[in-house]
């Protein structure tokens, strides 16, 4: 693929005014060489490759960045889902899962994607035991990312998983009660998880892809909400629709440029490009904005959900036609705590969660950094996320919930996170039980859509 000079210095403008970024640049990175009979031999190798081949990541992305005028935002790393590479091994996969973060921390990444499981149709007693670590394993590390994926539509939902991962998470959420259940916030559960997304806290390297690959993520809501903004309030939804998809293959050409030319410096191939939208909480990067100015007093209103999936549509429209490497989620994102848009609607009353799980049947994930009381049962969080597993199972996507009961937090009261993950308001579940739903477990089968062969 070639670039001309008027793409480049097209992209360069738009990151000066219009808070463009290349989100990450995400090695992803198998493990599965790593085994053995102990946890602490497993810890030994995998933090030997992960400082091995990430020695030289952040340096040469910050180099590209510096060269191209392009802000590269974080370095990443995915790796092989952890509980593959602990089976069999004694001993505590905490003390592998601190040998990663401390190796992610001397190759100076911002974070470290696959501490995770996949269980969507049951679960090993090792793979068990590996769940009930998550929650040390969060609290005890600073890089750290978990992820569990509990459904597929060929599979169904496994209810048993849905229900200890409720678990999981308000434990998750105790053991930081001084940090606003943080922890939580490095946590994702899935339907239909992709073996190639960049983005945390959900990225993992999936065990159908290569020995290390390079992937990238884009964002660039601040420029498309600069020029749905400045669009005539008239222009038909099919032209508003055109411009968002123009916009997105010139961030799709931008970000594989950057991808590309890492991929080359660091002799590892390039894998995708994930243009999701995914905001921040600088003002004006805020995917709530973008929905606002196509003619919403505020995200969360009626019509919304029509808006979002015109959005989605039109960028991933836009990355297929500018690139052949398109993958991950691609499309748009909406966690709430990391949007200042989303964080006003909901303040306001404007955004709920039953609103934002409508959202999720259209938009690239799911309910993402919402803080919900801490008083919120085990059995209504794994409801809630039952709920979007069902989504993403009879809708053949990707979903996702990442929740945070926040310890000692009220409706009404907002948690601060920082940085990246900016702050949440605590929003309102329904009141009424979902307790003898959720302690029913087993498995929600398969729909009749997945029966394809």
């Amino acid at each position: 693929m070639e670039y001309s000079q008027a793409e480049i210095l097209q992209t360069v403008a738009m990151t000066e005014m219009e808070h463009l970024d290349v989100r990450t640049v995400t090695l992803g990175l198998s493990l599965r060489d790593c085994g053995g009979d102990s946890i602490a031999e497993v810890a030994q190798r995998a933090g030997d490759k992960i400082r091995t081949f990430a020695a030289r990541l952040v340096s040469t992305v910050d180099e590209i960045g510096s060269e191209f005028g392009i802000r590269v935002a974080n370095k990443r790393i995915a790796i092989t889902p952890v509980s593959l590479i602990t089976e069999g091994s004694m001993g505590d996969p905490v003390e592998l899962a601190k040998a990663i973060d401390r190796a992610a921390g001397e190759v100076r990444v911002d974070f470290v994607g696959g501490y995770s499981a996949l269980v969507q149709k049951g679960a090993t007693r090792s793979e068990s035991e590996f769940l009930d670590s998550i929650p040390e394993a969060l609290a005890s590390t600073e890089r750290l990312c978990s992820s569990v994926n509990v459904a597929t539509t060929r599979a169904g939902i496994n209810m048993d998983a849905v229900g200890q991962v409720g678990r999981i998470i308000k434990d998750a959420a105790e053991r930081t009660r001084d940090r606003g259940g943080l922890a939580c916030a490095k946590f994702v559960c899935f339907a239909n998880a992709v073996e190639d997304n960049p983005f945390m806290a959900g990225a993992f390297h999936g065990i159908g892809e290569p020995e290390a690959v390079i992937n990238v993520g884009v964002s660039g809501p601040g420029v498309v909400h600069h020029a749905v903004r400045h669009a005539d309030r008239n222009l038909p939804l099919q032209d508003l629709a055109e411009t968002i998809k123009k916009l997105s293959f010139k961030l799709s050409r931008a970000g594989e440029l950057v991808g590309r030319e890492a991929a080359r410096r660091l002799d590892i191939p390039f894998g995708i490009i994930d243009l999701s939208l995914a905001p921040t909480p600088v003002v004006g990067d805020s995917v709530a904005n973008i929905i606002e100015a196509m003619g919403f007093e505020r995200a969360g209103t009626h019509g919304t959900t029509a808006a979002l999936a015109l959005l989605t549509d039109a960028v991933k429209k836009g990355g297929a036609m500018a690139s052949g490497s398109v993958g991950g989620m691609s499309g748009a994102f909406i966690p709430v705590s990391e949007d200042a848009g989303m964080i006003e609607a909901a303040q306001v009353g404007a955004l709920s969660i039953d609103k934002l799980e409508a959202w999720t049947s259209v938009c690239s994930v799911g309910i993402d950094m919402v803080a919900v009381p801490g008083s919120t049962s085990a059995e209504t969080i794994a409801a809630i996320i039952a709920d979007e597993m069902a989504i993403g199972v009879m809708n053949n996507k990707t979903t996702a919930v990442r929740i945070i009961p926040a310890p000692g937090r009220v409706v009404g009261e907002v948690v601060e996170f920082g940085g990246l993950l900016g702050s949440a308001p605590i929003m309102a579940v329904n009141s009424f039980s979902s307790r003898d739903f959720i302690r029913r477990g087993g498995r929600i089968p398969a729909p009749i859509h997945s029966l394809r062969n």
